[in-house]
C-alpha cells in the first residue's frame, strides 16, 4: 500500500508532465481520503495556480497554512497567489511571513521583488533581487531579471550583461539548429559584434511570435554590413515575412522553415557553411555591443503619399484589396473603423497585467464615430458572447488565417482600417511592422521593450503608446483613447 508521500509524488510526476488536469484530479483524490494533508492542499493549489485559478490557489494555500501554520512553502505560494490578484498587502505579508520562517528563502526573496516591480515601485523590488544575489551570485533567474528591468530602464550596458544568463536558467534551452550547424565543421558561435563582410549568419526566433515580428528587423542591420542572412522561421509566417527577403526587404537571402515546430529542426541548402549564429535578440545584444547604441531599424519605416508610415514588411496587393471589399460594407461616411484586441496569451507570466477585459472598451465602442471590428482570435474571444458588447462589434470570418499562412490575411486587415486599439500582444507588432496606426495601451509597468515612460516608441513610428498609471485601472487608458479618435 503506498504512502501519502508516495502517493503525492506519484501525482507531481503527473503534474510535472504537463498533465495538470489529471494531476489536480489526484490531489482532490487524495485530499477526500486525507482533508488534513497540508501537503496535498499546497500541490493543489500548485496546480490551481498553474491553471490560471488563482482565487482557487489563495483558497487551498490557505487551507495548508489552517493545517499547518510554520510552512514556509505555503506562505511563499500564497504570496504569490495573491501578487496574481493584485493584491500586493495580502502578498508582501505572506512573502514576509515565509522568509520568518525560513531566513534566505530565496524563492520568497525573488518573488518579493517581483511584487513590487509589478506594483511600479521598480527600486524597491530591484533590492530584494540584489538581496537574493548576495545569497546566491549565480542564480540565473535572478540575473535574467535584474537584465529584463535594467533593459526596461534603458541601461543596456548592465541589461544585456544581466540578460544573458537567461540561457542558464533550468528549462530555458536554444532552439535546436546544432545539427545544422555543425554541418559548418562544428561548433558556431554566436554573433557577437564580429565584422560580416562575406560572412554567413543563420539566425532565428527566441522568444513568441511577437518577438519574431518585431526583431526580424535585425537582419537588415547584418544584411547592410555584407552578411549572408538566412532566417528560420515557423512554416506559417513564412508568407508573412516573404516580404522581408531581398534587397527591397530586409536583405534576407533565404528563409528556412523549422521542418519540426517542436524541435526546431530545419533543412539548411546544400553546400552552405554557417560562419555565425543566433537568435534575433542575441543579434540585438551584438549590435549594441558592436555600435554601443540600441539598434531601431528606424531607416526600416518610410513615409508614403497618403502620409502612412509605410513599415518593413507588407502584405500583397491582392490581399489588401480582398479585405478592402470584404469590409466595404461596414465602413461609414464619418465614422472610422477601428480593429480591436484585448486579451494576450493567458499561459504569459504578465497577462494579467496587460489584458483589458472587454467591458473595459464600451465607451468606445459605443462612441457614436466608431465602427469596431474584432481582431481577437482564440483566448479572449468568448467575451463577445458573454457580454452585450459583442452585437456591437463585427466580427471577421473564423477561418481567418487558416489557409497555411499565419497573419496575412490580418495584416491586409489591418491595413484597411483607421486605426488599431490594442493591448501589448503580437497583433501590435504586426500593425507597428506595417506602418498602421496604432493606440497601444500598456500596463503599469511594460515589457522592456517599450521603457518606462514616453507616449511614442523608436521601435515603431506608426505606435501611439497610453500607460497605466495605477495598477489594474485602464479606465484612465480609455478616456485617453476616446480624445485621440474623437
Amino acid at each position: 500500500m503506498p504512502t501519502l508521500a508516495e502517493i503525492l509524488q506519484q501525482s507531481w510526476q503527473v503534474h510535472q508532465s504537463g498533465n495538470v488536469d489529471a494531476a489536480m484530479q489526484m490531489y482532490r483524490g487524495v485530499l477526500r481520503q486525507v482533508p488534513n494533508s497540508a501537503d496535498a492542499w499546497v500541490y493543489l493549489g500548485i496546480a490551481q495556480f498553474d491553471k490560471r485559478d488563482f482565487t482557487g490557489a489563495v483558497d487551498s494555500y490557505q487551507k495548508a497554512i489552517d493545517l499547518r501554520s510554520n510552512f514556509p512553502i505555503a506562505w511563499n505560494n500564497l504570496g504569490n497567489a495573491f501578487r496574481m490578484l493584485g493584491q500586493v498587502d495580502q502578498a508582501e505579508a505572506s512573502f514576509a511571513k515565509a522568509m520568518e520562517l525560513q531566513p534566505g528563502y530565496l524563492s520568497a526573496i525573488k518573488n518579493r521583488g517581483t511584487l513590487w516591480i509589478w506594483n511600479g515601485e521598480i527600486e524597491r523590488g530591484l533590492k530584494w533581487y540584489e538581496e537574493g544575489l548576495a545569497i546566491q551570485p549565480d542564480n540565473a533567474e535572478l540575473h535574467r531579471n535584474l537584465g529584463v528591468i535594467s533593459l526596461l530602464l534603458g541601461d543596456y550596458d548592465r541589461g544585456w550583461n544581466e540578460y544573458r544568463w537567461r540561457w542558464r536558467m533550468p528549462g530555458v534551452g536554444r532552439p535546436a539548429i546544432t545539427d545544422h550547424v555543425r554541418s559548418a565543421g562544428g561548433h558556431v558561435p554566436v554573433w557577437s559584434g564580429q565584422p560580416l563582410n562575406g560572412k554567413t549568419v543563420l539566425i532565428y526566433p527566441e522568444q513568441g511570435l511577437g518577438d519574431a515580428i518585431h526583431f526580424l528587423r535585425v537582419a537588415a542591420a547584418l544584411a547592410q554590413d555584407g552578411a549572408r542572412v538566412m532566417v528560420v522561421s515557423p512554416p506559417k509566417m513564412i508568407p508573412l515575412f516573404s516580404s522581408a527577403v531581398g534587397p527591397s526587404g530586409l536583405g534576407i537571402e533565404r528563409l528556412i522553415p523549422d521542418i519540426d515546430a517542436q524541435s526546431g529542426l530545419m533543412s539548411l541548402p546544400a553546400g552552405v557553411e554557417i560562419d555565425y549564429q543566433g537568435s534575433f535578440l542575441e543579434v540585438l545584444d551584438g549590435l549594441y555591443q558592436r555600435d554601443g547604441k540600441l539598434y531601431d531599424g528606424a531607416d526600416l519605416f518610410q513615409q508614403n503619399e497618403s502620409s502612412h508610415c509605410a513599415g518593413y514588411l507588407s502584405v500583397p496587393d491582392s490581399t489588401v484589396h480582398y479585405w478592402t471589399n470584404f469590409l466595404e460594407p461596414l465602413k461609414q461616411p464619418g465614422k472610422k473603423l477601428i480593429g480591436l484586441n484585448w486579451q494576450g496569451n493567458p499561459e504569459h507570466h504578465a497577462d494579467v497585467y496587460r489584458s483589458v477585459p472587454l467591458e473595459t472598451f464600451r465607451p468606445l465602442i459605443e462612441m457614436p464615430n466608431v465602427e469596431s471590428i474584432s481582431l481577437q482570435f482564440g483566448h479572449g474571444s468568448e467575451q463577445l458572447e458573454q457580454s452585450d458588447l459583442g452585437s456591437s462589434i463585427h466580427r471577421l470570418p473564423d477561418d481567418i488565417d487558416q489557409s497555411g499562412r499565419q497573419f496575412v490575411d490580418t495584416a491586409a486587415v489591418l491595413c484597411n482600417l483607421d486605426a488599431l486599439v490594442t493591448t501589448d500582444t503580437a497583433i501590435a507588432h504586426l500593425a507597428g511592422s506595417l506602418g498602421v496606426r496604432t493606440i497601444l495601451l500598456l500596463g503599469k509597468v511594460p515589457d522592456w521593450r517599450w521603457l518606462r515612460s514616453g507616449e511614442t516608441t523608436v521601435w515603431y513610428p506608426s505606435v501611439e503608446i497610453v500607460r497605466q498609471t495605477e495598477l489594474g485601472d485602464w479606465k484612465p487608458c480609455v478616456e485617453t483613447v476616446l480624445s485621440k479618435l474623437a
